[in-house]
């Protein structure tokens, strides 16, 4: 039994390397678009860095004079600032939603000097007991996106080291601040979180719906730096329709969710 097993393991994986793409890669090898080739005279930055999802956080945060831009990215679709933090002297900056991009953005501040990295931003939820505004504290990731394919082997989950999970959650616990740690999936199509998906995913163990963490949490494992991500519960897509969830306070839970991953940050 155990040798078709094996048998099984060994064919099929190359069956699918030869059928799909993303089962293809070479996980060993540098890339020819390494980020440590390309950017090689690019500014030292904090060695902390706040991904945040919210650029209202960030607008904010600017008004109150709090943050001073630092370095910025450039793309065909714009200029993307890095901020540091004064007082806490932490990078800051708005990592753009999906994977493919946040994973990029992640991968250049890297080579920048970040090593210790706490993402935050909303999520969508599968239970419809989360109320909008909760912590959730990513424990892992269901892998439904690209990025994550070319940095580490085949998987159906991506694991957040649990040591930092527990740093986290002994943050939120000094906060008094009430959190559930568990599973998000990552998707990289917010309009296909069909029902029977959905359903998939619930049976699965998977409490939040979001775009980024499978890809981050493996860009991190590859890159060997520190990576936790705190999500704040969003809309509902756990009923028979999409419930938005609208709450007039959605704006402060996005603001405190911000200054906890930067306690997070700071204690990685």
């Amino acid at each position: 039994m155990l040798f078709l097993v094996i048998i099984n393991y060994v064919f099929g994986g190359a069956i699918l390397r030869d059928k799909y793409p993303l089962f293809e890669h070479d996980y060993n090898s540098t890339a020819i678009t390494e980020p440590s080739k390309i950017y090689k005279n690019v500014r030292n930055i904090p060695e902390r860095a706040v991904l945040v999802f919210y650029q209202k956080v960030i607008d904010d945060l600017l008004a109150k004079n709090l943050l001073e831009k630092i370095d910025s990215l450039t793309s065909e679709t714009g200029i993307f600032p890095i901020y540091r933090l004064k007082e806490k002297n932490i990078t800051v900056m708005n990592s753009g939603l999906g994977a493919p991009f946040s994973g990029a953005v992640l991968e250049e501040l890297i080579v920048r000097g970040v090593n210790k990295c706490i993402a935050c931003g909303s999520a969508g939820v599968l239970n419809k007991n989360f109320e909008r505004g909760s912590v959730v504290v990513v424990s892992s990731a269901v892998r439904d996106e690209g990025t994550s394919y070319h940095y580490l082997e085949p998987s159906r989950e991506v694991q957040v080291e649990n040591e930092t999970v527990k740093i986290i959650e002994s943050v939120l616990d000094k906060s008094g601040v009430p959190y559930t740690t568990g599973k998000t999936w990552t998707t990289d199509a917010i309009y296909r979180e069909t029902k029977e998906i959905i359903k998939k995913r619930i049976s699965e163990g998977c409490i939040t719906v979001e775009m980024e963490a499978s890809a981050l949490i493996a860009i991190s494992k590859f890159r060997n730096i520190k990576f936790g991500q705190i999500l704040s519960c969003g809309d509902d897509v756990s009923g028979e329709e999409w419930n938005k969830r609208v709450h007039p306070e959605a704006h402060t839970h996005k603001e405190k969710l911000f200054w906890l991953a930067v306690d997070c940050c700071l204690s990685l």
